[in-house]
């Protein structure tokens, strides 16, 4: 079978904590809009997690990851009643599987002042005992100034970049001005949707066009955007080539001069957050790695990858993982899931 070869992809912004989500519960009622979309379901889903559960998320994400080519993750984490320890049970998992992560975990005052504590402790412990990661943020709308100010200064410290959603939805419409005069190049600007094309904020936006539409928070269009833009899932799995092949499309349904590249352009800039993706290697059931065919070629997967030259997949099979063990304690650990959620009031 003729098959071609490229270095690992990068997803840029993932919650690995969703892994388990598939067929959870319905909501308590339908949501109306995007904040009541968060409202009643990412951030009961959240709530409900525990250590245990993120172990089996993030080992069942990092397998598929794997399978779809992708050997770098950008992770953005909340589990705000398992906050301690979060990120090195994530790292751990992706490690065991033999994917590249980087982690950060997403501090909000949504639980109070003590909670937005606790999320910058996990941060900045993570990073002290030489974890790779970010100093994560929820969102602006979601944070005082003080604890905006707070994270944008532990990432200082450690001399990282931020990981904050901005202007996903209607509600965050203000981020540039909460956000004025912290910002650097290094930050992770995630969604920019409904961001002013002036807007001033330095950093690379991630575009994550499946998630804003499921979501229903409109188009980023962010081909109009001065900052660099890398693409990632938003939690929808780590599959670039998809996400890759959606990004055309969506652009292409709003301009139909739109090509391939800029998507693919997104895709690549991957690399430059992620730059040790570049040294692993996968090999595709398809004969061409190139944009303009991968954008309308739906059956392209990795049958084999190396990571830091180790391999880890093989004919499309885990090499130090059983795959189907993650899958059935995943699949356990999704009904404990589940039964919490319907816990929650």
């Amino acid at each position: 079978m003729a098959a071609s070869r490229s270095s690992g992809l990068v997803c840029a912004h993932h919650h690995l904590y969703s892994g388990l989500a598939r067929g959870m519960p319905a909501p308590p009622s339908t949501p109306r809009n995007f904040l009541q979309v968060l409202e009643q379901v990412w951030w009961r889903l959240d709530r409900a997690l525990d250590l245990e559960m993120l172990e089996w998320s993030a080992k069942l994400a990092a397998v598929e990851a794997l399978q779809a080519g992708t050997t770098a993750i950008i992770d953005h984490h909340e589990s705000p009643n398992a906050i301690e320890g979060s990120l090195t049970t994530l790292a751990d998992a992706c490690a065991e599987v033999g994917v590249r992560v980087s982690c950060a975990y997403g501090v909000t005052d949504r639980h109070g002042p003590d909670g937005a504590a606790r999320g910058l402790a996990e941060n900045d412990r993570f990073l002290s005992e030489g974890g790779r990661g970010m100093v994560g943020v929820h969102a602006s709308f979601t944070c005082t100034d003080d604890t905006l100010a707070a994270a944008a200064e532990l990432a200082k410290k450690h001399g990282v970049g931020v990981h904050i959603h901005v202007a996903e939805g209607a509600d965050d419409l203000d981020a540039p001005e909460r956000l004025a005069g912290l910002t650097r190049d290094d930050w992770l600007l995630i969604h920019g949707v409904h961001l002013r094309d002036d807007h001033g904020l330095s950093g690379t936006i991630v575009h994550n066009p499946r998630s804003n539409m499921n979501n229903a928070v409109g188009y980023a269009r962010p081909s109009r955007f001065d900052n660099p833009v890398a693409l990632g899932t938003d939690g929808i799995g780590a599959d670039m080539l998809d996400e890759f092949r959606l990004a055309f499309v969506r652009q292409r349904e709003s301009d139909v001069t739109a090509s391939p590249d800029d998507a693919w352009g997104w895709l690549s800039a991957g690399w430059d957050l992620f730059p040790e993706a570049r040294d692993d290697t996968v090999t595709w059931n398809y004969p061409t790695f190139d944009p303009w065919h991968l954008a309308y070629s739906t059956t392209v997967n990795a049958i084999d990858v190396d990571v830091d030259g180790e391999p880890v997949l093989r004919n499309g099979t885990t090499t130090r993982v059983d795959e189907a063990e993650v899958r059935a304690k995943a699949a356990e650990q999704a009904q404990r899931l589940f039964r919490a959620l319907e816990e929650l009031t």
